[in-house]
């Protein structure tokens, strides 16, 4: 059985330490510092033969304005709402705060399954804390150490009578994306070519600070899921959320992760900006299309330019998307030097989409899932090894090989090797000097002529032996069979 279960508590309990004990990874940063957690993150979690979905939220705090604290609190309210049942968490080595007194109160007015839990309680120095916690009314405090994992079993006995009430199906969503998918000569493989809800299509939204990520992912959702505000690097967590987008076939499973923003290496100095965008990067490795998401005012810049640079190198399907579009005055002129710049600074991602968003008011939304489908279906593009083989005559007769050191490069076949993204193979004769300027040329006719544009694209040379048994062993070649070869190297026949 599933069931959501969100872990609540005062900033600094431990909840994010929990979150990652129940889902056997470290998915949430940890910090010593309060108020690491800011957005919800879910993970699918187990506990014996118990699985079940858990949400680690930001610490309840008492602001309820607009600042950032009361928006955190509004976030962990909702994670309340959603979920079948809380987890309550107070820290047994500070005792009852007047803090956890409110709270509590709260989460008996907002859900009826609440369960009080007393963590950091190994060692004598939480016994009182542990008494404490009966106060607050909650029934029995389970007894927790999640750094050490203890107090897990008591958790299990609470919750076991609780999920044989709830009536979900469990779905397991694999994180990681198929790549480098190999393909036989028919250029036939056994990826998956439709996103399902057991592999959706897995999509991160990356992008310096401030440039409007969370916002965008709020507007997909259509509700303020993710926290938003002036204040740039509000993200901190790489955090995924499932949803369904319109596609030419019917809906399209999606797996969208919110970033944090990506600013340059020599000004991340905190180590928790550290965590956050190795977290972002880890994202990019999930994710089989990047959305890179510009800020129109500041297009382009050195991070971003990285940034699209990194995710090509990954392999991974790329879309450039300019937000904050409903700001540009002159857009027909915007729009032309953007498309320059892109393809001056990007030669390596040419063809790819260009689209202009505005997160605010969902105006281009629906281009840039069409976009990201399109980058998708583009990126498992496979070409048949007969088709290859023509396309690659017609490109010698136009453009020969050519002749380093006097010796001509005969290109014998090309096939297609994998896909996710696409690789190619070239079978010739001295691989090791084909200049770089002659598998430019023959990658960019693959892009042009096969209709796959923007995507990254893999191409190997490889030699190809003879059949001669006596290749590179001249020396030891017999006299009849030297005489018998005539003038000619033995190497050469």
């Amino acid at each position: 059985m599933s069931f959501p279960l969100a872990i609540v508590g005062r900033p600094n309990v431990g909840k994010s330490t929990l979150f990652n004990r129940l889902v056997g990874k470290r998915l949430a940063l940890v910090d010593d510092q309060p108020g690491v957690t800011r957005d919800l993150r879910e993970g699918e979690a187990r506990l014996g033969d118990l699985r079940f979905t858990v949400i680690d939220s930001a610490g309840l705090e008492e602001a309820t304005d607009d600042s950032l604290q009361g928006r955190m609190r509004k976030l962990t309210e909702r994670a309340v709402e959603m979920a079948d049942v809380c987890l309550f968490l107070i820290d047994a080595r500070a005792g009852v705060l007047p803090a956890d007194e409110v709270f509590a109160d709260i989460l008996r007015k907002k859900n009826s399954h609440v369960i009080l839990a007393a963590n950091k309680a190994e060692g004598r120095a939480a016994d009182g804390g542990v008494i404490e916690a009966y106060s607050l009314g909650l029934g029995e405090p389970i007894r927790l150490s999640a750094e050490h994992g203890e107090g897990l079993n008591d958790l299990y006995q609470q919750l076991r009578p609780l999920a044989d009430g709830f009536e979900a199906a469990l779905e397991e969503v694999t994180e990681a994306p198929m790549m480098d998918v190999d393909v036989d000569e028919e250029g036939r493989s056994d990826a998956p070519r439709v996103p399902t809800r057991a592999r959706p299509l897995q999509v991160a939204i990356v992008g310096r600070p401030n440039a409007g990520k969370s916002t965008l992912v709020n507007q997909f959702l259509g509700e303020e899921r993710m926290l938003t505000g002036p204040e740039a690097g509000i993200t901190r967590d790489a955090i995924s959320v499932n949803m369904e987008w319109p596609g030419p076939d019917g809906p399209v499973p999606v797996r969208l992760f919110d970033t944090a923003g990506m600013r340059k290496k020599a000004k991340v100095q905190e180590k928790l900006e550290k965590l956050s965008v190795s977290d972002g990067l880890r994202a990019v490795k999930f994710a089989e299309v990047v959305v890179v998401l510009l800020d129109v005012a500041v297009p382009f810049e050195q991070q971003d330019l990285r940034i699209a640079d990194l995710a090509e190198r990954e392999g991974r399907a790329v879309v450039v998307a300019v937000n904050k579009w409903d700001l540009e005055d002159d857009k027909s002129n915007k729009i032309r030097d953007l498309r320059e710049a892109f393809e001056r600074l990007l030669p390596q991602l040419k063809g790819a989409p260009l689209v202009t968003v505005s997160a605010k008011t969902g105006r281009g939304l629906d281009r840039l899932q069409e976009a990201v489908i399109r980058a998708h279906e583009v990126w498992n593009r496979r070409v048949t090894t007969a088709q290859l083989n023509r396309w690659l005559a017609g490109m010698m007769e136009a453009h020969p090989p050519p002749a380093p050191g006097g010796r001509r490069i005969k290109l014998r076949y090309m096939t297609q090797a994998k896909t996710r993204p696409p690789g190619f193979v070239v079978m010739c004769s001295y691989p090791d000097k084909m200049p770089a300027s002659y598998s430019r040329y023959l990658v960019n006719g693959l892009r042009a002529d096969f209709d796959m544009p923007g995507t990254p694209i893999r191409l190997w040379f490889r030699g190809q032996g003879d059949d001669n048994p006596y290749r590179n062993r001249t020396k030891s070649t017999p006299s009849r069979l030297r005489k018998h070869l005539g003038k000619g190297r033995a190497d050469e026949v």
